[in-house]
């Protein structure tokens, strides 16, 4: 008998664990984690934004005044937590975070000063794609079927948003090749970025973020003066402006690390797909542009692509006996 009751005791337990919880803490924490990685998709796009808006001023040094914002936020956090800035047997590492990081932000700033707001950000945000490229290249993480065709479709949709001037018989002379020359580059170097962050992800974020910024700045400030292009704010309102840059982009950049903290990968590179609805909004409103039909196309099969590897990461985390897992199991082809 005592065998029995430990037997239903188990039974009920097992119950009780398949059986969603609603109201739970760990449900609400996933709730947050969501809307974290939501609400850092509309800084990203309001820092886009800026960026579209600051006519008179070089893309370089946007960057710069964007990594000064970064640094004198995250370097009050470093001293708060007694972190060393650039620790033995991470140097390297660190350094080539930042390179790969700086030389990310100075080519989509680039791209969203060259190109329609909405059309440089959906090729921006193509990046998970190039990630899971990397990872297999550089990781040896597997590569199957399933990201053939993410990669297909991200290739589509791309060409569709770029509409090169060979492939749609356009003039080639009012074509600026640059702009999503820099846009795709973006990508490269953001799945870089992306793959360098797993080899440092035992160190403090504040340790990152301060190499990174405090590189950065020289970077695109030497960049700046190098082109001639250092320049400075004429009037108050570009100093607001830059200001608001440098918040808005260190709270995108944080309120994405705590949502990963909180989240799964998977589910937290869907929230983020908002961003692309926030600059399709915002190029509408500010600069009167309605996309065309091939732009929303293009959108809806990189949108598409970035989703399913959400998905996809997210079924990973689930355990095998899962049902969810077993129903979509073919996206882990």
């Amino acid at each position: 008998m005592a065998e029995q009751q430990e037997l239903q005791e188990l039974r009920n337990l097992e119950i009780e664990s398949d059986t969603p919880n609603e109201t739970s803490p760990k449900s609400q924490i996933k709730i947050l984690g969501i809307l974290l990685a939501a609400t850092s998709s509309l800084f990203f796009s309001l820092s886009t934004l800026i960026v579209k808006w600051l006519e008179d001023i070089h893309p370089l040094q946007l960057a710069a005044f964007r990594f000064v914002g970064i640094l004198v936020i995250s370097v009050p956090i470093l001293i708060y937590n007694k972190q060393n800035p650039f620790p033995k047997g991470h140097r390297l590492m660190l350094l080539l975070r930042a390179f790969a990081g700086a030389t990310t932000v100075s080519l989509i700033f680039y791209a969203i000063r060259h190109m329609p707001l909405a059309d440089a950000s959906v090729i921006v945000f193509s990046v998970p794609v190039m990630v899971a490229i990397f990872a297999r290249i550089f990781l040896k993480e597997p590569c199957g079927l399933f990201h053939y065709f993410t990669l297909f479709l991200t290739m589509i949709g791309v060409l569709l948003i770029t509409r090169p001037p060979f492939l749609f018989g356009q003039s080639t002379k009012q074509y600026n090749f640059l702009a999503p020359l820099a846009a795709l580059l973006s990508t490269f170097f953001g799945a870089i970025v992306y793959i360098l962050l797993r080899t440092l992800k035992d160190l403090h974020f504040s340790v990152i973020m301060v190499t990174f910024a405090t590189y950065s700045i020289i970077q695109t400030t030497s960049m700046a003066w190098a082109t001639g292009n250092l320049c400075w704010p004429k009037s108050g309102t570009e100093i607001i402006l830059i200001v608001a840059l440098g918040v808005f982009s260190f709270s995108a950049s944080t309120l994405i690390t705590i949502a990963s903290q909180f989240e799964e990968a998977g589910l937290v590179a869907i929230a983020r797909t908002v961003d692309v609805v926030f600059a399709f909004v915002w190029q509408i409103i500010f600069f009167d542009q309605v996309p065309c039909i091939f732009s929303i196309i293009g959108a809806v099969l990189v949108i598409s692509s970035v989703v399913l590897i959400g998905l996809r990461k997210w079924m990973m985390s689930m355990p095998s006996t899962s049902s969810f897992r077993k129903k979509f199991g073919f996206l882990l082809l």
